[in-house]
């Protein structure tokens, strides 16, 4: 399943909770990958990736909790 992450609501968001996240829920995923996208993240861009469909409710709830902002491409 793909999902955009749009946006980081946090007043203060936690880079390396973001990455850990990041790196746990998308297939295919290493750390420095995920500290990249997160810098991107952070600096406004969208960030697209593919979450296994069995991790997706965990996936979700991790996402709000950090304040980052998704939409379900497919």
């Amino acid at each position: 399943m793909q999902i955009n992450l749009l946006s980081c609501d946090a007043p203060r968001p936690d880079k390396r909770a973001i990455a850990k996240c990041i790196e746990e829920i998308a297939a295919n995923m290493d750390q420095s990958l995920a500290n990249e996208l997160t810098e991107i993240l952070l600096d406004g861009d969208t960030v697209d990736i593919e979450v296994a469909q069995k991790n997706s409710s965990s996936a979700y709830r991790a996402l709000r909790k950090l304040s980052i902002d998704y939409e379900i491409v497919e």
